[in-house]
């Protein structure tokens, strides 16, 4: 802990030095404004939050140093020592760039450097020349005094209101003690606190342990001679500050888990008080929890009495409505007996008027059953003549049709003679048969060879035209493409209209006449039109949901809005001058306020809707797209299955429509459900944020419909030329088939001749045999056709018979449809007259049990009622006595609306409570007064404490936090620094034509360097520098001091015997590198050697100075 109670680790951060490696934050670890304190006694630790916890990042950027350098704001004007070791009064005086520094050994050079780091707070033991400050007193003098020069000009001076252009820093050293004073140009002492100091070294970026600062002789030597990959890790890791930042931030991560674990300790500490504590708040419960079982015990007893009379008075009402009940039966039953007895006396009149109506219809039906005997035995006599002339005809046509084969077995006689002639002159015919044979052999052979050709002829040209159709299938598909290129060409250009004007994405150029118009005759409108409403509307997230939202919204983003009717006219005018006439007009009252929606008037789903996805800074934007567009219900979905899911299965209330985001519109109405497909047409994509990157997918879209055009112009070249083989092929097929159609037309002549001849002589045959038969056959025929006449005159005998009995069938018909109406009114009657008899017995039945229930049931039961009526109203009297005794019954009524516990269940519960009153009664004793006393204080001890511990954990958990992200940064940073080094490193060594490369690694705490010179042939790279040559190995040596220079920011630079090791070569080249890195880098340096310089050249920003000899 420190004088302010803060933990250490917190002093340290605050504290840190603020030495920056340029363009990183290597080791800008701060925490500012914590404020700490612990006292172990009373087990209190109070942590105050950080007020800052990000990284400083003042005056890291080479751009803001480099004004600090060029102004010279923090360099050595002077430096003035007094008894200061080899030193009675030293005086020298610096320039603003490069110092050289020479003279023999003994002079006092390395003195100048350990006064500087005397100067700005260094401790003795960190100069590595004394143990103590006394020992840098001269001997035989009493103090030494050190005052260093600053210049403070520029607009990265320190406080140049107090201390002016120049700063003073004084350090006064005697035996015993040690001062250092801040003094302004004219000498007189501003400030004399290290805080001072220390804020000044903070402010110009001044760390003198930092070895890239100044590095002494002790580290020269060490640097330049190590050939230890570890002792050149720790150079570059302490150069760069990252050392001192990983000790600080791992001392922190172990005073904050010594934190951590004495606030677990404090917790342990409180958990038996706790305990204790809600034993005690347990028995004030089971105390309290007494009471109140007291209280319903009392209460149960009033509720019991009381509840017995409101039985009571139940009982009573229901008596009452059972009475009432049953004396409304009187009327009822009285009422049916009466309307019973009229009922009966009309169906008896009823009765005797049908009776009567029968009687005369049996008279008119008898003559009309005689009439009807009499046609039907005339139509059974003409069905039976009928009959008899069919079977007549079966046996006529049975004798023609045996007739008819004898007929045809003395044709097949006379057909077998003929054969028995044929083959007696077969043996002449066979020589004409076989030559007949073949010719139709040789005709067969070229008609299979011409069918062949034909179908060879055929496949080729349905090749052909199936070629011509791929053609002219490719042909339409390239114009199909070509147009749908020039299509994209199209919305290319309009994107890019839109790019520079968004605007004309909704309405092109003519709404920007439109606009322009407005303008010119803005006074022509009471307020100024807002529109087009498009370009007043963003999409919220994205533009996920743009395709969707302008197929729901449509043509209402070119809309315009006017306030009142009268600008709408004056906007019409505008729109004709500007030849831009197609734009829907909304009216809406400007002065309208945003509509409020309640949430039960929205669609009750999940999903997005239109108005959920826009945004519009106008109210009046936002009324028209829920009064005009109904944008609050319509509904987003990203798909067709889910859009039919939500449009036609959930039922979803509010909701009018659905949007899918490939363009499908969904919406029912009743039971109809109406699905809308993709509008070709719509033009989308005009609500996107960016059009750039809608371009670019259009012109790879052109790009890709390039392709598909080349592709099918290369496929259409291929089958031209298949066409054009094809049709070769066809010509020499045709010419072959014309050759064999003629032979075969030849060939087929002579065979038709051949057979024409043996047909003539094959058909004479010998008459001499057949006469015979063939009259035979005659007579025979003419047999059947006498028999055929004669059935034919039966047939028309049997047409007549049954003519006749058609013509009886149709009277009897006849008869029995005009008797029909009489007969069906006959069996109506009979029916009527069945009907008003049931109807009469049942009506006397009624009438019966009607009279039974009103003299058996209802009189008796209403005497019965009255009666148990009486005997309850004496019973709630009795009761109402003894609950008046207990309490009166306001104050049951005090208690409010009645529960529907019963009787019987007040009762068991209060038997319960008595029970378990006398049980807990017996266990407490103690008062709750005297308890709940006790817990209080006790609860305000634990709280107090409980919340001090938590405010702890809550500061450490930001402490925490803040660690965690500056060792994050501390780690991102110590690899970049590894990056740049090798950078740098390599950028050095490419001056002289020389690569190399610095392989860090943190985790070993190894840096080693490899070089690969330009005259090695092997290539071979050299990965200990101790392998080089001596100038080589102080080249890359110098080079990557340079790395480190080059990536740390300071005011001044001190490097004293930098060219040590190195012989008269690879000095001049070390030399003449350093002063051009110093020129190009802008800080101040200080070269201290032993060594001649006249090789150095002059110039305005190099000076040189020679130390005086020492004194033997």
């Amino acid at each position: 802990m420190d004088k302010s109670g803060a933990p250490p680790f917190l002093s340290r951060l605050k504290h840190l030095p603020i030495s920056r490696v340029k363009g990183k934050l290597p080791c800008t670890v701060f925490v500012q404004n914590f404020n700490f304190s612990v006292s172990r006694d009373s087990r209190v630790l109070v942590v105050g939050r950080p007020q800052d916890t990000t990284m400083s990042s003042s005056r890291v950027f080479s751009g803001q140093m480099y004004g600090a350098q060029r102004s010279g704001a923090g360099t050595i004007r002077r430096i003035r020592l007094e008894n200061f070791m080899c030193h009675s009064s030293l005086e020298i005086e610096l320039g603003e760039w490069v110092n050289f520094i020479t003279g023999q050994n003994g002079s006092g050079k390395s003195a100048i450097l350990t006064a500087l780091c005397i100067a700005f707070g260094c401790r003795a033991r960190e100069t590595q020349r004394a143990s103590k400050l006394k020992e840098f007193i001269k001997t035989g003098c009493s103090y030494a005094t050190v005052q260093v020069d600053i210049k403070n000009e520029g607009v990265d001076s320190f406080k140049p209101e107090i201390f002016g252009d120049t700063i003073i820093i004084e350090r006064r050293i005697s035996d015993t003690t040690s001062s250092t004073v801040l003094k302004d140009r004219q000498g007189r002492k501003v400030a004399s606190r290290k805080e001072d100091l220390r804020e000044l070294v903070e402010h110009f970026n001044i760390d003198v342990e930092n070895p890239c600062v100044i590095m002494s002789q002790d580290k020269s030597r060490e640097f330049l001679h190590s050939g230890n990959d570890r002792d050149k890790f720790k150079f570059f890791f302490k150069a760069t500050l990252l050392q001192q930042v990983d000790e600080l931030l791992q001392s922190i991560i172990k005073q904050l888990k010594d934190a951590c674990a004495l606030v677990d300790e404090l917790e342990k500490l409180i958990r038996p008080a706790q305990l204790e504590l809600s034993e005690l708040q347990e028995k004030i419960e089971n105390i309290k929890r007494v009471e109140q079982i007291l209280q319903e015990v009392q209460l149960l007893r009033k509720k019991l009495a009381w509840s017995l009379v409101y039985d009571e008075d139940k009982r009573l009402q229901e008596q009452a409505k059972n009475i009432e009940t049953l004396k409304k039966r009187i009327p009822t039953c009285q009422a049916k007996i009466d309307s019973t007895l009229d009922k009966l006396e009309k169906l008896l009149e009823r009765l005797s008027k049908k009776k009567v109506q029968v009687a005369s219809l049996v008279e008119k039906t008898s003559e009309v059953k005689r009439k009807k005997d009499e046609l039907w035995d005339a139509l059974c006599s003409a069905r039976k003549e009928k009959l008899e002339l069919e079977e007549e005809h079966r046996r006529g046509t049975k004798q023609i049709h045996k007739m008819r084969n004898d007929v045809r077995r003395l044709e097949e006689q006379a057909r077998d003679i003929q054969d028995k002639h044929i083959r007696n002159t077969q043996a002449e015919e066979s020589e004409i048969e076989e030559q007949i044979k073949e010719l139709e052999y040789a005709v067969d052979n070229v008609q299979s060879l011409l069918s062949s050709l034909k179908d060879e002829e055929n496949t080729l040209s349905e090749q052909i035209s199936a070629e011509m159709d791929a053609m002219k299938k490719i042909n339409d598909e390239i114009n199909y493409y070509e147009r749908k290129q020039r299509e994209v060409h199209h919305q290319i250009c309009e994107l890019r209209l839109h790019q520079t004007n968004k605007v004309t994405a909704f309405g092109g150029d003519g709404v920007l006449r439109l606009l322009r118009e407005i303008e010119r005759h803005h006074k022509a409108f009471s307020m100024p039109p807002i529109g087009p409403i498009g370009a007043h509307v963003t999409l919220v997230n994205g533009d996920t949901w743009a395709p969707a939202v302008e197929r729901a919204i449509g043509k209402m983003l070119n809309a315009f809005i006017v306030t009142n009717s009268e600008d709408a006219c004056a906007l019409r005018k505008c729109a004709r001058e500007a030849r831009y006439n197609f734009f829907p007009i909304v009216i809406q009252r400007f002065s309208r306020p945003r509509l409020i929606i309640p949430n039960h008037s929205l669609p009750q789903t999940s999903h997005p809707t239109t108005l959920s996805v826009l945004h519009s800074d106008h109210p009046t934007i936002y009324n028209v797209l829920v009064d005009v567009c109904k944008a609050e219900r319509q509904v987003l979905v990203k798909d067709y299955n889910m859009g039919r899911a939500v449009a036609f299965d959930q039922r979803i209330p509010n909701m009018l429509e659905v949007f899918t985001l490939d363009g499908f519109k969904m919406f029912s109405r009743g039971s109809v459900q109406t699905v809308l497909p993709i509008n070709k047409n719509l033009k989308i994509g005009r609500l996107r944020g960016s059009f750039g990157d809608q371009v670019k997918e259009f012109e790879s879209h052109v790009s890709n419909i390039q392709q598909d055009i080349d592709q099918r112009k290369s496929r259409k070249r291929e089958l031209e030329k298949k066409v054009q083989d094809f049709n070769r092929k066809l010509d020499n097929k045709k010419k072959r088939r014309l050759d064999v159609e003629r032979e075969f037309m030849a060939k087929r002549m002579k065979l038709q001749d051949m057979q024409k001849s043996h047909a003539v002589d094959a058909s004479l045959l010998p008459e001499s045999t057949t006469n015979e038969l063939l009259q035979e056959i005659s007579d025979g025929k003419m047999v059947i056709k006498k028999k055929e006449a004669l059935l034919e005159a039966l047939k028309d005998r049997i047409n007549e018979a049954e003519e006749k009995a058609r013509t009886l069938k149709l009277s009897f018909e006849d008869l029995g449809e005009s008797t029909k109406g009489e007969v069906e009114a006959f069996q109506k009657a009979e029916e009527e007259l069945t009907e008003i008899e049931k109807e009469i017995h049942n009506a006397e039945a009624n009438k019966l049990h009607y009279e039974n229930i009103m003299n058996n049931k209802v009189l008796p039961q209403i005497k019965e009622a009255e009666a148990k009526y009486l005997e309850l109203e004496k019973d709630r009297k009795e009761s109402y006595k003894k609950a008046s005794v207990i309490c009166p019954e306001s104050d049951i009524e005090a208690l409010g609306d009645r529960d529907e516990t019963t009787t019987e269940q007040l009762d068991a519960k209060l038997k319960r409570l008595n029970q378990r009153l006398m049980h807990e009664s017996q266990q407490y004793s103690e008062s709750i007064d005297d308890l709940r006393m006790l817990h209080q204080e006790k609860e305000r001890r634990i709280l107090r404490e409980l919340h001090t511990y938590k405010a702890f954990r809550e500061r450490l958990d930001a402490c925490q936090k803040a660690l965690d992200l500056r060792w994050k940064k501390f780690q991102r940073s110590a690899s970049l620094l590894r990056r740049e080094l090798t950078w740098q490193f390599n950028g050095h060594l490419g001056k002289k034509g020389i690569s190399g490369h610095i392989n860090v690694s943190y985790e070993e705490k190894t840096l080693s360097v490899e070089v690969k010179m330009p005259q090695d042939a092997s290539s071979t790279i050299v990965r200990d520098t101790r392998g080089l040559s001596g100038g080589e190995r102080s080249f890359s040596t110098l080079c990557f001091a340079l790395a480190l220079h080059d990536m740390t920011e300071a005011p001044f630079r001190a490097m004293d015997e930098f060219d040590v090791f190195m012989d008269a070569v690879s000095r001049k080249i070390s030399l003449d590198t350093l002063v051009e890195f110093a020129l190009a880098q802008g800080s101040q340096w200080i070269f201290i050697t032993p060594h001649d310089i006249s090789n150095v050249k002059n110039g305005e920003r190099i000076k040189k100075q020679q130390m005086a000899a020492p004194r033997l």
